[in-house]
């Protein structure tokens, strides 16, 4: 196992890394100024809409969004749906000057609801509220447990090929790419028409999760690596080298730890 880069680091240590979407100039304007008084808050971008919003989701991986509801276009309801449909979501708190969205919005994401106009003490308890609540999920990373029988001793996948069967064991992280999954192995990759959530539940206890579009085998991982567009996680066996989400990253440093 190689050395870790940097110590071990905790959810309540790291910042809240925060994306604000509301369509109003001023409103997004004063949110980040009210962000910059809270400790443990750092603000990664803004969006104006829930195109940009989910745009900047990807490439930002936010901890919590500051969500506005009446935009134009897809409203706030309607991408808070979207995003909670997600494998590990950031925490939601809707910010908006109507108090009627309150029943359906707490039935969507219910980790805050603030009228506007926001002062910075109830910004700053609804942002602690929302990372208590989050903290599960920022321990998802962790191994999961698998049910008795440990899933299956192989994968079958179908091509044009014909049928190919995989060792579990023999597999070193699957990758989601568009609609497909790809298992990395010694023999080179397989596409598989399963998603990586229900590979994730089947193979929970030898498979762990590193960011949203890929889960890595915990036997194969030889450690983390700083690179200009974030960390990845290095495997024994092949030259594959999955990005680590922000929100992931502490955890997976704990499994690691855990396992020197």
């Amino acid at each position: 196992m190689s050395t870790l880069d940097g110590s071990l680091e905790s959810a309540a240590e790291r910042p809240l890394g925060v994306l604000i979407v509301d369509d109003e100039p001023l409103a997004r304007a004063r949110l980040a100024r009210q962000l910059q008084t809270i400790h443990g808050c750092q603000l990664l971008g803004e969006a104006a809409d829930g195109e940009s919003a989910l745009q900047q989701l990807d490439s930002l991986d936010p901890d919590l969004l500051l969500l506005d509801i009446e935009m134009p276009g897809e409203n706030g309801l309607q991408l808070a749906t979207q995003i909670t449909n997600r494998p590990n979501p950031p925490a939601i708190i809707f910010c908006t000057a109507h108090d009627e969205f309150a029943l359906p919005a707490f039935a969507v994401a219910p980790s805050g609801y603030l009228l506007k106009p926001i002062n910075v003490e109830q910004l700053a308890q609804a942002i602690a509220q929302a990372r208590r609540l989050s903290k599960p999920q920022l321990l998802q990373a962790e191994p999961k447990p698998s049910p008795a029988s440990g899933g299956r001793r192989q994968i079958k996948a179908v091509s044009r090929r014909g049928v190919q069967l995989v060792d579990v064991d023999d597999i070193r992280c699957f990758i989601a790419e568009d609609k497909y999954v790809i298992a990395h192995h010694s023999g080179g990759e397989t596409v598989l028409d399963e998603s990586l959530k229900e590979l994730e539940a089947e193979f929970g206890e030898r498979f762990v999760r590193v960011h949203r579009g890929a889960i890595v085998a915990v036997a194969y991982i030889t450690g983390l690596r700083k690179q200009a567009s974030g960390t990845v996680v290095t495997l024994s066996g092949t030259e594959q080298t999955p990005p680590v989400s922000r929100r992931l990253l502490g955890p997976v440093k704990a499994l690691l730890e855990a396992m020197v």
